[in-house]
Formats: C-alpha cells, sequence, structure tokens
C-alpha cells in the first residue's frame, strides 16, 4: 500500500473511491484497464489519506442531501479496510451529516459494520449492492479468489434482510463457457429471491474486456482453464464486449425468473431507486420535538 494526498473526494454523481487498486484477486475485473490511469501496480493499494477530511468538508457544504455511494472501482471491504477502517469512517461522517449511504462489495467483511448500516437506515437509506456472479462454490474460488465464497455473500444478504436493510444484487459478469449456465443464474436468483432483495442488476451475459484487464484476464485463463483461452482468442480476439453464445436464452430465463420472485429487474428503476434520498418521517418527528 502507499498513500496519496487527493485533491478531491466526491464525483460528480457523489460516488467515493478511498481506495485506488484491489487484493481481491478477481480474474475478470475492468478496474485494471489502462483507461483509469493507474500508475501502480493493481495489488499496491493506493490509499487517499486525507479522504475522510476531504469528505468531512464536502458534506458540511453540501447544500441538499443525497445518497453517498463507494465501491464502483474498488470494493471497499479489501483486508487493509480491517487496519485502515476508513470506510467505517466515512460511513460515520454520512450518519453524523444526514447522508443517506451505499457500497458495492462481494465481502462478508460488511457486516462489522452492520450497527452504522442500521443506524443509518433509520435515520435516512442505506442500501448495501452485493455482486454475486458464480453459484457454484468451487468455481466461485477459482475466479474470485480472494473474496468472500457466494454462499458466504448470501448468508450476508440474510443477516442484512433480517436487520431490515435493503439490497441490491449485481449479476455480473458472466463468463461465456464458464458460469453462463441456467444453473448458475437459476442458483442465484434463488438466492435473491430468498434473502428478499430489492432488484437485480443484469447488463447481459457477458463481460468487458480492454486493455489492461484483458491481458490478465487471459494470462488467469492459460492457468485455471487453459483449454479455454484459445477458444476466447478465437471467438472474440480483442473485442471490447464480449456476449456469451447463450445471451437470448439466459437473458429471457432472467427476466422470467425476476418477474415470477417479485424482483426489480429494470436497470434504471434499480438506479433511480438507489440514488433517491429519503428521511425517514419517524426520525424527522424525533428530531423536531426530542
Amino acid at each position: 500500500m502507499h498513500y496519496v494526498k487527493a485533491k478531491g473526494i466526491l464525483s460528480a454523481k457523489n460516488g467515493m473511491n478511498i481506495y485506488r487498486g484491489c487484493s481481491h484477486g478477481c480474474i475478470y475485473c475492468d478496474s485494471r484497464s489502462k483507461c483509469y490511469h493507474m500508475n501502480h501496480d493493481f495489488e499496491d493499494i493506493e490509499v487517499k489519506e486525507n479522504a475522510l477530511e476531504l469528505l468531512e468538508a464536502a458534506l458540511k457544504h453540501k447544500h441538499q442531501k443525497c445518497m453517498i455511494g463507494t465501491g464502483s472501482m474498488t470494493d471497499p471491504y479489501i483486508p487493509l479496510e480491517k487496519e485502515l477502517g476508513y470506510v467505517r469512517k466515512a460511513m460515520g461522517l454520512a450518519y453524523k451529516y444526514g447522508f443517506g449511504f451505499t457500497c458495492i462489495t462481494k465481502s462478508a467483511d460488511i457486516l462489522r459494520d452492520l450497527d452504522l448500516l442500521i443506524k443509518i437506515n433509520k435515520k435516512t437509506k442505506c442500501v448495501v449492492q452485493m455482486t454475486m456472479t458464480t453459484y457454484d462454490e468451487e468455481l466461485c474460488k477459482k475466479i474470485e479468489p480472494g473474496v468472500s465464497t457466494t454462499k458466504e455473500r448470501f448468508e450476508v444478504l440474510k443477516q442484512l434482510r433480517d436487520a431490515g436493510i435493503p439490497t441490491v444484487v449485481w449479476l455480473c459478469p458472466i463468463l461465456p463457457f464458464i458460469n453462463d449456465t441456467e444453473e448458475n443464474i437459476s442458483g442465484i436468483l434463488e438466492y435473491c429471491k430468498e434473502t428478499e432483495v430489492y432488484g437485480v442488476i443484469c447488463f447481459g451475459m457477458g463481460l468487458t474486456l480492454r486493455e489492461g484487464n484483458r491481458e490478465y484476464f487471459y494470462q488467469q485463463l492459460e492457468q485455471i482453464f487453459p483449454q479455454l483461452k484459445e477458444k476466447y482468442v478465437k471467438t472474440y480476439g480483442n473485442q471490447y464486449q464480449i456476449s456469451s453464445p447463450r445471451n437470448y436464452e439466459l437473458m429471457n430465463l432472467f427476466h422470467q425468473k425476476c418477474r415470477r420472485y417479485g424482483l426489480v429487474h429494470n436497470n434504471q428503476q434499480i438506479f433511480e431507486y438507489l440514488n433517491a434520498f429519503e428521511e425517514k418521517q419517524e426520525y424527522r418527528q424525533l428530531s423536531l420535538f426530542d
């Protein structure tokens, strides 16, 4: 890891990345792409040492409350977070100043902050977004080696459900010839049904590959699924959008099961929900008369 001084912390859409780089080792990670201009080894985590100071200043001066998000580029619950606790402190600032909070993760470590998630959700809105790609546990360990398995993430979703924390699942990426099966999609959606997630985001059955992450992905394929690398190169070459040959039938299955299970599966509707700030009526009444 190494520290840097950041000039700002919140994006125009109120997202933030306290860390840059990741040690989870997912073979398909788009954040390795050169277009993000990460001028250091991906596993050498960049820490914005003044992130909390910048965040507090930004929240103090915001004219309107909103949802604050994290995790779009780097999973906030990388192992380093156990040592530094920057994400927890950022969450505490969101609570202190009355902002909503949402994060995307694949890690069961988020449960360490369950107390804060509950406090924020009582005051405004807190949504946990969990990425799930692979129902098969052994396959999951191969393509996402440094992170909680899908079954462990399922257990997290159950605890969040029981705590009243709304959740959203990202069903992506789906890797052609690896996890693009009916069993995989059905298994993950069964988990979503049981844990009563609000909705499931899916942009199609496939993944994106561009300079930086393509080379790493092919390198990992060579080690884990050596027979598949040549098939990928022959089928897709240097394409950016990699779509499963089974995309049409699997997307039909996806929408069909989401309708049956009562899961929102319109991406735009889910993003609108994630971005919508709420202030709980009961909290407003307490603050008025407390």
